[in-house]
């Protein structure tokens, strides 16, 4: 056999060899380290979908020891390889506003006139997604609501629309960039034919971070129409306390556990891969500004019945000063939305609040809820029952979805026509 048919062999065992130590590695981790409540409907498919993304993390953390890309390309490539359907019963354009890419839809069918405008920003920590993962869930939006939809992308890389994302653009290039976007399109609505005074901003998880960091800023800026509403669906609001009640509950329960969200976090934060250890135990956290943020970030401000499934109150590591140089940015509102000042709370406009009971974000949703009503913000709250991190992105993907997946878009696109 010829010396390059030999290689190719030899490539193509160590391939076939890597990915099974990798395959068996990600059952082991599995079925160990997760766990799928019985109140979840269809539990084998979030195992299944669990294990897949699972698998890629793995391999991309392989790809990054070899020195061959970090740790996130291979998520990436999965959510650009999405694919994405032509709808004739809307116009769909890819766009620039002020610099940052946006894939802009409009309702075919003529307007009597202007129409409410919705900013849409995905999730992903700043690390992953595309606007092709949520491209199914902006469509409906436009077609049901009759809305002109705006799905903030971000830097054009080869085919596809992406994110600066971290960790090659850690915080807050990310949220600035969506903030950019959204100035813009306040500012020149009607240009889309959107009325500029009904505007509304939503996100799911880290979009949801996003979107309630923008509402927070804008309400600071003068000359701009104000938005009308906010839509949060499993949005991150805080990392100062990781051991609330849904983080203790579901921090095993996929596709997001706990330590998974605070390792995204970091890397979001930092642009750099860090050991959770101390974040978890709030070893991060200058005792003043624990006092201070106390009566916002609490398992007292959260409901008893959420305690049901166990709940123990846990005492802070002493506090690191070394650890909390490193990760100080975190305390910022454009990353921790929740420990907003008061005079900036009670300007926000009217919100929806998506939560689902075994999302480790669930309490985040809860304590931002009980500080907006606090403070007079009409407060619309959807809560899932059976409901985990992510569900309702499975929308329009058919066999991906789950029993309360529609429930979650269209208490969203209920709360949009209503406005």
């Amino acid at each position: 056999m010829a010396f390059g048919g030999i290689l190719w062999m030899l490539i193509l065992y160590m391939t076939i060899f890597i990915h099974s130590l990798l395959f068996a590695r990600g059952v082991y981790y599995h079925f160990t380290r997760t766990h799928i409540p019985p109140g979840i409907t269809h539990g084998r498919k979030l195992s299944f979908l669990s294990f897949a993304l699972g698998y890629l993390l793995e391999l991309g953390v392989f790809l990054e020891k070899l020195g061959i890309c970090h740790r996130y390309v291979i998520c990436r490539a999965a959510y650009d390889a999405m694919p994405t359907k032509k709808d004739l019963n809307l116009i769909r354009k890819d766009l620039v506003f002020d610099g940052v890419p946006v894939r802009v839809y409009w309702p075919k069918t003529p307007a009597a006139g202007n129409r409410r405008g919705i900013i849409y920003l995905h999730g992903g920590a700043g690390l992953l997604g595309s606007i092709r993962a949520c491209e199914n869930v902006c469509c409906s939006i436009v077609h049901e609501s009759d809305s002109v939809v705006v799905n903030v992308g971000w830097v054009i890389s080869c085919f596809f629309f992406r994110f600066r994302l971290a960790p090659e653009h850690p915080y807050p290039v990310p949220v600035l960039d969506s903030l950019t976007a959204a100035i813009y399109f306040l500012k020149n609505a009607e240009e889309y034919g959107v009325d500029p005074n009904c505007i509304a901003i939503a996100g799911e998880s880290s979009g949801g971070t996003f979107a309630a960091a923008i509402c927070q800023e804008l309400v600071t800026r003068e000359g701009l129409p104000r938005l009308r509403a906010q839509v949060l669906i499993n949005p991150f609001l805080q990392p100062g306390d990781f051991d609330l009640p849904s983080y203790q509950q579901n921090q095993s329960v996929p596709p997001l556990f706990r330590k998974q969200i605070i390792k995204f976090g970091l890397t979001y934060l930092t642009g750099k891969t860090m050991n959770v250890d101390g974040i978890l135990k709030a070893a991060h956290v200058p005792p003043d500004l624990r006092e201070k943020c106390r009566k916002w970030i609490s398992a007292d401000n959260i409901p008893e019945e959420f305690k049901a499934r166990g709940y123990v109150p846990v005492e802070p590591a002493p506090f690191s000063k070394e650890l909390y140089e490193q990760v100080k940015r975190g305390t910022e509102t454009m990353f921790c939305p929740l420990v907003a000042e008061d005079d900036i709370i009670r300007q926000l406009p009217e919100t929806f609040i998506l939560t689902c009971e075994y999302d480790v974000l669930r309490d985040d949703g809860l304590l931002y809820k009980k500080r907006l009503e606090d403070h007079g913000v009409p407060v619309t709250w959807y809560h899932v029952q059976d409901g985990f991190h992510g569900i309702m992105a499975m929308a329009g993907w058919r066999i991906l979805e789950f029993p309360s997946t529609q429930k979650c878009l269209q208490s969203v696109i209920q709360f949009l026509k209503d406005l």
